[in-house]
């Protein structure tokens, strides 16, 4: 298998060449163009469980498998935010991601999830993929991805981290300035250990915070019932 990322690292697309009996497995909606001679199939890996909770960490319960049959082909994916994508190559190990990380891999890596914590839910969610096996994991964020190796200590911003490797623990903390609660930016996200760390140039959050400024006004007000509005003055 041969593959190149396209267009990095603003608006980038992996295109993947697949030799006869080769296959990739990828999110469903990632797709953006392939080769008629590419047979696909749409499964719920690992059972009904197992896809349940991967809805739960910001993934699609089912999951679509592209295999070239005969002869070569190639097909193209785009991830749905702007952003970078990174391969990673996987032996026998694991590594962990937040929600929306994953879009694509080959057949030999396992994406299951795991229970991030309660206070995960406040800002990112209470479960975090994580991803093991041997072979090639393809990964995207919103904006570019820059890897960092953390050696004791480091701590982010929530909502931009991507992924990490599980030797690092993590904790979720208070900022302890007043000044910083007002701002919303109360609760980081702690690294500590030693191991690599991917995060992002910007965070969905944000993006989606700057962007509410210039929806149309409709005169109704604020509207509770919209989780928008409460992201406007707790996000």
């Amino acid at each position: 298998m041969e593959y190149r990322i396209l267009c990095p690292p603003s608006y980038s697309a992996l295109e993947v060449d697949l030799e006869p009996g080769e296959s990739i497995v990828t999110e469903a909606g990632s797709m953006a163009w392939r080769d008629t001679s590419l047979k696909s199939r749409t499964r719920a890996r690992g059972g009904l469980w197992r896809s349940f909770t991967r809805m739960l960490a910001g993934e699609s319960f089912f999951q679509n498998i592209y295999k070239a049959p005969k002869q070569k082909g190639t097909i193209g994916f785009a991830p749905g935010a702007p952003g970078d994508i990174r391969a990673l190559e996987l032996d026998g190990c694991e590594v962990l991601m937040e929600k929306g990380a994953y879009l694509a891999a080959t057949p030999e890596i396992e994406v299951r999830t795991k229970f991030g914590g309660i206070f995960g839910f406040l800002k990112e969610g209470m479960f975090i993929l994580r991803c093991s096996g041997t072979g090639t994991l393809f990964f995207c964020s919103c904006g570019d991805i820059t890897e960092i190796e953390v050696k004791g200590e480091y701590v982010i911003d929530n909502g931009y981290a991507v992924a990490w490797d599980p030797e690092l623990k993590t904790q979720i903390v208070r900022s302890k300035k007043i000044g910083a609660a007002l701002l919303s930016d109360q609760l980081m996200m702690k690294f500590i250990g030693n191991g690599r760390l991917w995060i992002q140039s910007r965070s969905p959050r944000a993006l989606a915070r700057w962007s509410m400024a210039y929806r149309p006004n409709t005169g109704r007000g604020i509207d509770l019932k919209n989780p928008l509005t409460w992201l406007r003055f707790f996000g």
